[in-house]
């Protein structure tokens, strides 16, 4: 069994080991330490050094001269295979992190705001494009404001691999953050596939809770074919993604003011919300607060792989500054 000392190393060494596996480029300490400390992670230059060191050592890394370090085909395998304790609750703490990292300022309409990325092969994203199209127009989405990278490119601290064009979706996780900074506590309790009928939410007919999972929810659903966005934006009737929020029935007035003002900035996600201490679309809601509904940010980009295109999605995966945003209609 290991000591807490060791466990403490082994998650640095798993946090260093993710960040490069979003990178195809070598990347050195300094780099490194920045993106630890935005995950909260303080880890100095010289303590990041060390940890290369021994990975090196292990075959985890490779050192690529005065470049910096390659995450290895060894070194990926032992990311998949992280400790579980770790993964476990990994979602929810990312929603957390998100949300205290997005400084996006509804009245000016400034700052960041928390994003997913998807790679597509540079072939296939015309394709891709047109595939999602339906679902932007439909408003199954969180905003219709993207960003694009191109091979090489860097987005919020992600490089887009070589060969990809990647696709930047705004997450959900927006309107949890731009609440908590309203002062409004929000219980993030399930991310699910919520069947919709006649245009309108029906019930979810699968649900997974974030602080229970070691696999993101969204992430799997798309991977496992269980959408169908694209139906749903044409017909008005299938199963897209979304994710279930609690808050105390007290706040509802600040926060119908929240999300009118993220409206008006052309950004959305809520779609619902119930009544006091009353089930939404299925899902018991404690006493005295209030069930929402909220649009998966990923809905689009699950219309693109349920018509055959390929997509590496790494869900509520970092912020980006507001401005670097354009509107999908217009790429």
């Amino acid at each position: 069994m290991l000591t807490h000392h060791a466990q403490e190393a082994e998650r640095k060494a798993i946090a260093i080991l993710r960040i490069l596996s979003q990178s195809d480029k070598p990347l050195g300490a300094r780099v490194i330490s920045h993106r630890l400390k935005g995950q909260g992670i303080n880890l100095t230059e010289r303590a990041v050094r060390y940890h290369l060191k021994l990975m090196d050592e292990r075959g985890f890394t490779e050192r690529m001269g005065r470049e910096g370090r390659l995450i290895t085909k060894s070194g990926r395998e032992e990311l998949e295979s992280a400790l579980v304790s770790d993964k476990v609750g990994f979602v929810a703490s990312r929603i957390e992190l998100l949300a205290c990292r997005m400084d996006f300022d509804i009245a000016l309409h400034q700052g960041s705001v928390p994003v997913n990325i998807s790679f597509f092969h540079e072939k296939q994203f015309r394709r891709a494009l047109e595939a999602m199209k339906r679902a932007f127009q439909a408003g199954i989405c969180v905003s219709e404001l993207v960003a694009v990278t191109r091979s090489g490119e860097c987005m919020g601290g992600i490089t887009t691999p070589r060969g990809r064009i990647g696709l930047a979706t705004v997450c959900s996780v927006v309107i949890h953050g731009a609440l908590l900074k309203a002062g409004i506590p929000i219980d993030y309790r399930f991310s699910g596939i919520l069947q919709i009928k006649n245009r309108n939410p029906l019930r979810f007919v699968e649900l997974i809770q974030y602080s229970a999972s070691s696999l993101d929810p969204a992430e799997l659903y798309i991977a496992s074919n269980m959408t169908s966005v694209g139906q749903a934006a044409r017909k008005g009737e299938g199963k897209v993604l979304a994710n279930f929020r609690e808050m105390p029935a007290i706040c509802q007035p600040v926060a119908d003011r929240v999300v009118d003002g993220l409206r008006e900035a052309g950004l959305g996600g809520l779609l619902m919300m119930g009544e006091v201490s009353r089930p939404v679309c299925g899902v018991p809601v404690e006493l005295n607060k209030v069930g929402m509904i909220l649009v998966g940010g990923l809905n689009p980009v699950a219309a693109a792989v349920e018509s055959g295109i390929e997509a590496e999605n790494y869900s509520m995966s970092t912020v980006i500054d507001y401005g670097e945003l354009t509107r999908f209609r217009d790429l």
